[in-house]
């Protein structure tokens, strides 16, 4: 299960986005700091009009989506690496999730004070980030001291564990993250092994007002995408209004769709973020189908077919024969399995088979 943490500073929309994607009241969300104190965990389906389509074509028992879940993480504040704020305990609960969306506040409002006085979305993206990296920096100085013990004695694993440390050191002196270091895959793995937090992959949830949705996000979009692209960033910025997305929440059927129009956006900003998620960890969907149920399952893009298996269950990877194929579009043309089958659009791969977005498929094994 992709695993999302939105983290920001206090009062910039981080709990009300929350409630909103989850459609709950789950985390409060009031007007001063620390509202929030330990992390509101809430599970939401990818939403994947396929999965619709598939389920009336198929009229099994049920259908089953994929789902993300988004961890709202308290309020951060300058001084955070150091305990400020009980920036300690909030930081550790960021180390446990996939990605980082980081809820930057980009509107104007008397009544909804900012915790650091005027909006400044640069402001705010620089204090979060020094914070990320000076909580990497502690943990990054104490291994490289363990490690270089090691290295000195002639462990050549060790040794090759110090270059990649003394880079990831020098980025963070120079005020940017670890994820600057990772030059290799196995170097990136290693740093997201160590759970440092500028090593995780980020995207950009700024909340901007509910006017600018249809503009693409207003003034201060520009001026935040400019910082971003100053730390040597490729992180997408995805434009929501927290204020939009709560009194979204509360409609239903045409409603919403007629809500959505008004504001001149296609897709609510939980389906944007979800899609930037997946985007950013390089994910993509499969199917299975059968009488029981309809299920969207998730996987790295590039996953083989054997890959695939185990998302499902590990006996279908320890016993797998085959795998039977068919493309969404080319299943969706004729109606049914069986059709597909009868029709020759049905392919039998083995386990190197490199998965595409949207096949469907059903796996051959035995144990």
């Amino acid at each position: 299960m992709l695993r999302l943490g939105i983290v920001g500073l206090p009062n910039v929309g981080k709990s009300t986005l929350f409630n909103a994607l989850t459609s709950s009241k789950a985390a409060a969300a009031e007007n001063y700091p620390f509202c929030t104190v330990e992390p509101n965990v809430g599970v939401v389906e990818v939403p994947d009009p396929r999965l619709a389509r598939l389920f009336e074509l198929v009229r099994p028992k049920r259908k089953v989506p994929a789902v993300v879940e988004f961890v709202d993480i308290a309020g951060l504040v300058r001084g955070a690496s150091q305990g400020e704020g009980l920036g300690n305990q909030f930081l550790s609960h960021i180390r446990e999730v996939d990605a980082i969306v980081h809820v930057i506040r980009c509107f104007e409002d008397p009544d909804v004070v900012h915790v650091m006085g005027p909006v400044d979305p640069v402001r705010d993206h620089d204090v979060i980030t020094s914070e990320l990296a000076l909580a990497d920096l502690g943990v990054v100085e104490r291994r490289l001291e363990k490690t270089r013990k090691t290295a000195r004695a002639g462990d050549k694993e060790a040794q090759l564990e110090v270059v990649v440390l003394e880079r990831v050191l020098a980025e963070l002196n120079a005020g940017r993250g670890a994820r600057e270091a990772g030059e290799t895959e196995d170097a990136i793995r290693f740093l997201r092994q160590l759970g440092l937090l500028t090593a995780k992959p980020i995207l950009y949830a700024a909340n901007v007002d509910e006017h600018d949705l249809a503009a693409g996000g207003g003034k201060w979009i520009d001026r935040l995408r400019a910082a971003v692209q100053s730390h040597h960033e490729e992180a997408e910025i995805v434009p929501f209004s927290a204020k939009f997305e709560a009194e979204l929440a509360e409609l239903a059927g045409e409603e919403r769709g007629e809500y959505l129009a008004s504001a001149g956006v296609r897709e609510p900003g939980l389906d944007r973020l979800i899609h930037a998620g997946y985007h950013l960890l390089g994910l993509q969907t499969f199917f299975t189908v059968g009488e029981n149920e309809v299920r969207a399952w998730t996987m790295h893009r590039g996953g083989t077919a054997f890959a695939a298996a185990g998302e499902i269950h590990s006996d279908f990877q320890r016993g797998f024969i085959r795998a039977e194929t068919v493309a969404y579009e080319e299943f969706v043309r004729v109606g049914s399995y069986k059709a597909a089958r009868e029709q020759g659009l049905v392919r039998s791969e083995g386990r190197d088979y490199v998965v595409q977005d949207g096949d469907i498929l059903l796996f051959r094994f035995n144990v």
